[in-house]
């Protein structure tokens, strides 16, 4: 996978919980991207971190792999 070889240094999370259910929000302040994501209130911290930081190497790889194939404008 793409997001294996994304290197990050800092990710920064928020937790915002809501019911049975806890939106996490991750950013890397480096490259500026940001996801969300929905998890389990009953999940550990470190899981929902996990997930949240696989999610987010995912997008940036995405994000670099359409700016090399030049279709990241899509506006």
């Amino acid at each position: 996978m793409a997001g294996d070889e994304v290197q990050l240094e800092e990710v920064l999370f928020e937790f915002i919980p809501n019911g049975r259910f806890v939106k996490v929000i991750a950013v890397d302040p480096i490259s500026r991207v940001e996801i969300a994501m929905v998890g389990d209130r009953a999940a550990s911290i470190d899981t929902l971190e996990r997930l949240a930081i696989q999610k987010l190497k995912y997008v940036i790889a995405k994000k670099r792999d359409m700016r090399r194939a030049g279709t990241d404008n899509l506006f």
